[in-house]
Order: structure tokens, then C-alpha cells, then sequence
């Protein structure tokens, strides 16, 4: 032995690897975390709604008015009424919305003190109250007198109908004029000053570079504006015109079912909103691309993946 392997003393093997096994690695078993408070929480919700679905089985509800009315001619006139009243309010609220919202940005002292009374009077007044209003002007003002254009009397010339648009639309307009603000502002300044160096007008500026990359943000708030629409056309019962909510009072008052044919109306309130909502998830949807790296699933997709996974293997590696 020499003097170095004296002092070093003899070489250290290293160790020997974990023996593996011949089939290969254990599989890792995943143990899920329970959640136990969200079954209690189920547990509760589903005795309240046995109890509440109880409570009016046992009512005095003529269950069997709702489907015999459900397809009467008076009905579907009120759900076409109904959509057509929220379509024209709409376009009234959005056309108006876009110029009130375009001249609250301006420069201009006097159109922008103008578009922040409007929306301050609309917004500040119940809906309700402005229809009263339209519908009584006529105890205020005998004739409406546009000089060689129209002359009419008051009554003749405000109808149900005239009322239910101004009432809705105007008020719709005070709304919209803050969310196509919202969606303008929130246009980077550098788009208008690239398009103002390119020799773009203010105006081409608007139709061709900020509305449509405003249109993300104000599109959701607008089919949510949409929905709401349609449920406050509902309103305007109270100025006689006729739509789903007038004709479903009054099939009630003949037929002497009034709660029953409220439920019917919900239904198809329920029904309209539903097509609405899906309608507006894929506007949202076709309006978000470019903002974000994936697209949200669809609920058909969403649907399949479910499907899907109750084929595969629970747990970890197989």
C-alpha cells in the first residue's frame, strides 16, 4: 500500500440504484379532496325546492289553465308585440345611446352639458313615471302643432303605442349613452391619433377604427340591456298597450284564472330570455376573438368534453 492510499484510504464506491420492480413504476393514486359543505349545501337546496314545489302542489292553482291558454291566438299577438316593441326601443336606445355618448366626449361645452342632462333626467326618473307622463301630456297640451307639417289632437296623436316607444326608447337611450362611452374610452388614444396622421376624419375615425374594437366591451352590457328590455316592455300595460303581460291580464279576468295565467306569462318571459341569452353568448363569443389566446368552451363543447371524460381512467398515470 503506498503513502497516499495510507492517508486517502481506498475509494468509495458509489451506491447501489433502488432495486425497480420488473413492471415498472407504481402508479400514483390521486385521493381527491372532499367537499363536504358543498353537499350539505346541495342537500338544503334541494329540500327548499321540494318544499317550495310542495307548498304549491297543495295551492289552489288550476294547473290545467296554463296549458290550455299557452298557445291562444291573444298570447302569441302579446309575444309578438312583446318582441317587436323590444326590438324598436332598442334601436331607438342604441341610435341614441351612440349620440349621446359621442357628444359627452366632445369638446364642445355645449353638446356635452347637453348629453349629460339627458342622461341625468332619464336615468334619475323611473320608467314608469316617464310613460304616465307621455300617456297625460294630453291634459297639459289640446293639439301638437308642428306648424304646416302635422296638426292633430293630443290624444289622437300620442297612441299606446307612440307612448310605449318614446317611454322605453329615450330611457333606453340614457343607459346606452354610458356604455358606448365606457366602450370608447376604452380605445387606445394612439388608434385616433394614428387614424388622424393618416388623414382619417373624426367621424371615418369612428366607423372605421374605435366603434369596432369598442364593440367588445359594449356588446355584453348592450344583449344584458336587450334582456332587460324585453322583460320592462311588461310596463307599458299601464299605458294600454297591448302586449304579453296586458293580454295576460285580461284572459285572466275572463277566465277567472289571474295567477295562473301570470305563470304563463313568466313562462314565456323565461322562454324569450333563454333564446336571448344564448344569442348573446355567441355574439359575445364572435366579438372576443383576438383578445384572448382560446376562445371560452361552447356549452355543446362543454356538454361533449363531459361525455367524454366518463370514458377515461380515474386517478393518476396508468
Amino acid at each position: 500500500m503506498t503513502d497516499i492510499e495510507k492517508k486517502t484510504g481506498p475509494a468509495e464506491e458509489p451506491p447501489a440504484p433502488p432495486a425497480v420492480p420488473a413492471s415498472g413504476p407504481e402508479a400514483i393514486k390521486a385521493i381527491p379532496v372532499r367537499h363536504y359543505g358543498r353537499y350539505v349545501s346541495a342537500l338544503v337546496a334541494i329540500a327548499a325546492f321540494v318544499a317550495i314545489v310542495y307548498a304549491f302542489s297543495q295551492g289552489r292553482i288550476n294547473w290545467g289553465a296554463v296549458p290550455d291558454y299557452f298557445f291562444d291566438d291573444r298570447i302569441i299577438e302579446g309575444v309578438e308585440q312583446t318582441l317587436l316593441l323590444t326590438a324598436l326601443s332598442m334601436v331607438i336606445g342604441v341610435v341614441g345611446g351612440i349620440l349621446l355618448a359621442v357628444m359627452r366626449l366632445s369638446k364642445n361645452p355645449v353638446t356635452s352639458s347637453i348629453a349629460w342632462f339627458y342622461i341625468w333626467f332619464f336615468r334619475g326618473t323611473p320608467v314608469l313615471v316617464q310613460l304616465f307622463v307621455w300617456f297625460n301630456l294630453g291634459l297639459v297640451f289640446e293639439y301638437i302643432n308642428l306648424g304646416p307639417v302635422y296638426k292633430d289632437y293630443w290624444s289622437s296623436f300620442m297612441t299606446p303605442l307612440l307612448t310605449a316607444l318614446l317611454g322605453l326608447g329615450l330611457n333606453e337611450a340614457a343607459y346606452m349613452a354610458e356604455i358606448c362611452r365606457a366602450g370608447l374610452l376604452s380605445v387606445d388614444e394612439g388608434q385616433t391619433e394614428a387614424s388622424h396622421a393618416l388623414g382619417m376624419s373624426h367621424g371615418k375615425t369612428l366607423r372605421r377604427v374605435v366603434i369596432p374594437q369598442a364593440m367588445r366591451v359594449i356588446v355584453p352590457p348592450t344583449g344584458n340591456e336587450v334582456i332587460n328590455m324585453l322583460k320592462t316592455t311588461s310596463l307599458v300595460a299601464a299605458v294600454q298597450f297591448y302586449e304579453l303581460f296586458k293580454y295576460a291580464q285580461d284572459i285572466g279576468q275572463s277566465s277567472g284564472a289571474p295567477v295562473e295565467m301570470y305563470f304563463l306569462a313568466a313562462a314565456w318571459y323565461l322562454i324569450m330570455t333563454s333564446v336571448l341569452s344564448i344569442g348573446q353568448y355567441y355574439l359575445e363569443r364572435y366579438y372576443a376573438r383576438g383578445s384572448s389566446r382560446s376562445l371560452p368552451p361552447t356549452p355543446l363543447q362543454k356538454v361533449r368534453a363531459t361525455l367524454l371524460s366518463f370514458g377515461r381512467p380515474k386517478g393518476g398515470m396508468a
